[in-house]
């Protein structure tokens, strides 16, 4: 059995993702979606004509984990992509906000998605896909997004190693950095601090992400970096030292 398995799947960049592959997939039999809210689930898994199989969990929770690998050895899929989509952001200085919230940014956007891609790399073989959801984040250290964006660099990371470990395997991986995007993340980003100005006028589509996402995916390529503004500060964060970008932000802050 053919498989997709997407986390996150419940709202924003993981429900499109299922969207836009569900729409353009023939070779899969089966949509793994994964998140908390499994009503969320259930709604997009009625909208989809391929089949699905709703997996409500909680992706830093150590006994979810176990019986996901447990599902795993049962059912010996054949993953055809991963898309790591599951994580949050929470704005604020480093010494203000809660030791959990922060701690939590590290559970889900690191160690869980590590955990995931660990648990599902044996059941992939030649030509199978994993899609890491990075961010313009990882480009350069935030004050006031500080873990976020460390976090994100981590991903960034972790990606671009894997992916040359697994290129000889065949197995491709394609680190996704967009900008922000209009999504509920903010809702959950946004309650302590306000982002930058610039930052809600430069937001683009899920959508649109998601679409420049698959096309890097299928082109093999290792980093998706849409629009133009985000891929312009990408090549800034590589020619301007870091301490001087970095004076820039917080003047602008």
């Amino acid at each position: 059995m053919n498989v997709v398995i997407i986390t996150g799947a419940s709202s924003g960049i993981g429900r499109e993702f299922a969207l836009q592959l569900d729409a353009g997939l023939y070779t899969v039999d089966e949509f793994w979606l994964i998140a908390r809210r499994e009503e969320r689930l259930e709604e997009l898994a009625a909208r989809l004509d391929h089949m699905a199989k709703v997996i409500p969990m909680d992706l830093t929770s150590d006994a979810d984990m176990d019986h996901f690998r447990k599902l795993l050895k049962k059912e010996r899929p054949v993953i055809r992509m991963l898309i790591n989509s599951s994580g949050y952001g929470m704005m604020g200085n480093f010494n203000r906000l809660g030791r959990q919230e922060q701690l939590g940014m590290l559970d889900i956007n690191c160690r869980a998605l590590t955990d995931m891609t660990y648990a599902c790399i044996p059941y992939m073989k030649r030509k199978s896909r994993i899609i890491m959801m990075a961010s313009s984040a990882a480009f350069l250290p935030q004050p006031g997004f500080a873990i976020y964006a460390a976090s994100k660099a981590y991903v960034l990371s972790l990606s671009r190693a894997l992916r040359e470990e697994l290129g000889p395997e065949e197995i491709y991986v394609t680190a996704v950095c967009p900008g922000p995007v209009r999504t509920e993340f903010f809702e959950k980003a946004e309650k302590h601090e306000d982002t930058l100005a610039i930052k809600k006028y430069s937001m683009v589509e899920a959508e649109d992400v998601v679409r420049s996402a698959l096309t890097a995916s299928a082109r093999n390529q290792g980093m998706s970096v849409y629009s133009p503004l985000i891929k312009g500060l990408h090549l800034l964060t590589k020619v301007v030292p870091h301490g001087v970008l970095l004076g820039v932000v917080q003047k602008m802050k």
